[in-house]
């Protein structure tokens, strides 16, 4: 029988089974489900691999990637085992439903472990029949992969685990993993072959509530939640190999405080902000890919009052707000656009534009919207302008000298002219923050990204575009390359309203140059203090 061979070219045959790579990839489910003294699951194979610890390096990833001991398991038969304890645990749902009975996290918990027990149980015996009997280990390494597949990521699991991992790429026979301050890790994929990572994500798809658009040659792209919040987009619309990306949330539960202590923003600029939201200061955060801009929104968002309710409008679940189980603060509604049903199909979409106005009928005192880019432009600034006081959003834009005109280019391609859009941002908005990263990884020094730039709006200039007064800029007298003051006096009815929620009005004399702590740079062999 010839060989079956999959889209990147790793074979597939449907007679000899073919391997799972498990081994050290995976987590014990007692860990992955933070429930310490639960004996009897799962086990590393190779107890030379190092422990999880507060950093992870290079040898983490080595020692993962080397996955000394592969379970002579067909892939088909873990899909085959999840299935029947899905099956299972459904039969068992019915029965207590009609005994009056209900399932809390705990005892599903419980069932699925009883569950896999059982299926694994009856397999293996089965499989002894013709083939070498799985040891004790590996029967619990199995195990812990029907648990991670049930209710976590399956064989990706101890690898977002890993501390310090902010981003995963797997392309085809590749897995690239993002560390933070670590910079690009490569090794090879979980994967065997791309049916099985098309299974995966098709699988994880499921459980996330997006089963009704699953990854398909027709479909060619898919977006969805893994249970820890991790988000996940894959792709068939690239050659040859099916590619996943897999972000997560580090910084979820951050506020300004956190910000100080990793030198994102300084004391003052803590206060300066605090008391911004507090006040109602419609607010954008810009900055290139990857500078914090999502991180400092988070927190701002942190300090809303109480007593209002926010509205947050992505397409993508980063924000994550309206996870406050001790209402600790702004009651948070999360709305999520919706793309089509397929790449030609539109029914069932729902823009970002169409959610703010959506926003408004829930009596949302504040819009915070996680990346404008297109024409939902529009709708956010006058939702700012119409009753959306401290409202906010986050724009890309690659230098502070291009923030104007990049807020200008969805207002455009909405249809307004240039006139139109200049006075809708100025009208709108309040503050404009900017944040940046200085790289130095790669130098031997470290990663920086900090609040570079404040502008307040002041109207419309002379030549017909956004006015901007610079309240915080770099000062190169100094050699200080984040925000400080400047000596610009500061629209006055805004300056009250700051000073009535408890920022002075003579800032600027009591910290002329911040309070930010010394920052040492390797490339240029400068220190800012």
């Amino acid at each position: 029988m010839a060989e079956r061979r999959g889209k990147n070219g790793h074979p597939v045959n449907a007679t000899s089974p073919s391997t799972t790579l498990l081994g050290s990839l995976l987590a014990d489910p007692q860990a992955t489900a933070h429930r310490p003294g639960q004996a009897g699951e799962s086990t590393r194979l190779d107890s030379s691999l190092p422990a999880q610890s507060s950093a992870a390096g290079p040898a983490d990833v080595d020692a993962a990637a080397s996955l000394p001991h592969v379970l002579p398991v067909p892939v088909e038969t873990i899909g085959v085992l999840r299935q029947q304890v899905a099956n299972d645990v459904d039969t068992i749902k019915k029965e207590r439903r009609a005994r009056g009975e209900t399932l809390d996290a705990a005892a599903l918990e419980q069932v699925v472990r009883a569950q896999i027990r059982v299926r694994v149980a009856e397999w293996a015996q089965e499989w002894s029949i013709e083939h070498t009997p799985l040891t004790g280990e590996q029967i619990s390494v199995l195990r812990g992969e029907l648990f991670n597949r049930f209710f976590l990521a399956g064989s990706l699991q101890q690898v977002l685990e890993r501390p310090g991992v902010e981003d995963i790429l797997i392309d085809g026979p590749w897995m690239f993993i993002d560390v933070q301050g670590q910079g690009r890790q490569r090794m090879r994929s979980p994967f065997t072959a791309d049916e099985q990572a098309l299974e995966w994500v098709n699988q994880m798809a499921a459980m996330s509530g997006h089963g009704e658009r699953l990854l398909s040659y027709s479909t060619g792209k898919v977006d969805f939640d893994l249970p820890d919040g991790s988000r996940v987009a894959a792709t068939l619309l690239t050659e040859p190999n099916l590619v996943i990306s897999i972000r997560r949330h580090l910084l979820e539960k951050a506020g300004l405080d956190d910000l100080v202590t990793w030198g994102s923003i300084d004391t003052l600029l803590q206060a300066f902000l605090r008391a911004a939201v507090r006040a109602g200061l419609s607010i954008v955060i810009a900055g290139d890919m990857a500078t914090g801009k999502t991180t400092l929104m988070r927190a701002l968002g942190r300090e809303v009052p109480v007593k209002e309710r926010l509205a947050t409008l992505e397409g993508e679940p980063e924000l994550r707000l309206n996870y406050d189980p001790y209402g600790e603060h702004a009651h948070t509604i999360a709305f999520r656009s919706r793309e089509g049903n397929g790449e030609r199909d539109a029914s069932g979409k729902v823009t970002l534009g169409e959610l703010v106005d959506t926003s408004m009928r829930y009596r949302a005192s504040r819009v915070m919207v996680g990346e404008v880019r297109g024409t939902e432009a529009v709708a956010m600034l006058k939702a700012m302008m119409m009753g959306g006081a401290g409202s906010m959003c986050t724009l890309h834009a690659k230098d502070p000298e291009s923030v104007i005109d990049r807020l200008m280019v969805p207002l455009t391609e909405a249809g307004l002219n240039d006139s139109a859009a200049y006075r809708l941002i100025a009208a709108a908005v309040d503050l404009i923050v900017y944040v940046d990263r200085i790289d130095e990884i790669d130098l031997g020094g470290s990663e920086h990204r900090f609040v570079t730039h404040v502008w307040e709006t002041a109207g419309i200039s002379e030549r017909g575009a956004v006015s901007l007064n610079h309240l915080f800029q770099p000062n190169e007298d100094i050699g200080e390359e984040r925000a400080v003051p400047t000596t610009s006096a500061m629209n006055s009815r805004r300056a009250k309203r700051l000073a009535r929620n408890g920022f002075p009005t003579n800032w600027r004399a009591q910290r002329p140059r911040g309070t930010w702590a010394a920052l040492t740079l390797v490339g240029d062999g400068t220190v800012a203090s």
